[in-house]
């Protein structure tokens, strides 16, 4: 009687043992993260003003004026290209925009790895011989 009971202890260890699981557990790459920069800048009477970052990976863009003035309700035009040596050339109509500042984005879309602009400029409400101050956040995966 013993013998058996120490047959069937070891046979249920074994069976233990022997017993596993087949799941397998999903792989997930974390998401890129987001690369926010404000840039803070003038632009005068008919002018333009820029700034260039550089984007790693594709991804998603955010573009949001979100101080102009005086006054503080001006609409500046704010755009996305891609520089030279002194400009910023626009990709695009769909990438620019007359907007006054806000807490929302005003430009979004998607961007490949690259150098790129964020342009800021007179869209004929500034006074001859005036400026407005401002600051754009550019953000990006």
């Amino acid at each position: 009687m013993k013998h058996s009971l120490l047959i069937l202890a070891a046979l249920t260890l074994t069976a233990a043992a022997c017993s596993g699981s087949n799941s397998t557990t999903a792989v997930t790459t974390p998401a890129a993260p987001t690369v926010t920069e404000t840039f803070p800048g003038t632009v005068l009477y008919q002018g333009v003003d820029f700034h260039t970052f550089s984007v790693a990976q594709s991804g998603t863009l955010n573009v949001t004026l979100t101080a102009a003035g005086p006054p503080p309700t001006i609409w500046m035009g704010v755009g996305i290209g891609t520089p030279s040596a002194s400009a910023c050339g626009l990709i695009s109509n769909s990438t620019s925009t007359v907007t006054p500042a806000g807490v929302n984005p005003q430009l979004s879309g998607t961007l490949a790895p690259g150098t790129y602009c964020v342009q800021v400029y007179d869209v004929g409400n500034i006074s001859a011989g005036g400026a407005v101050t401002y600051s754009v956040t550019v953000a990006h995966t």
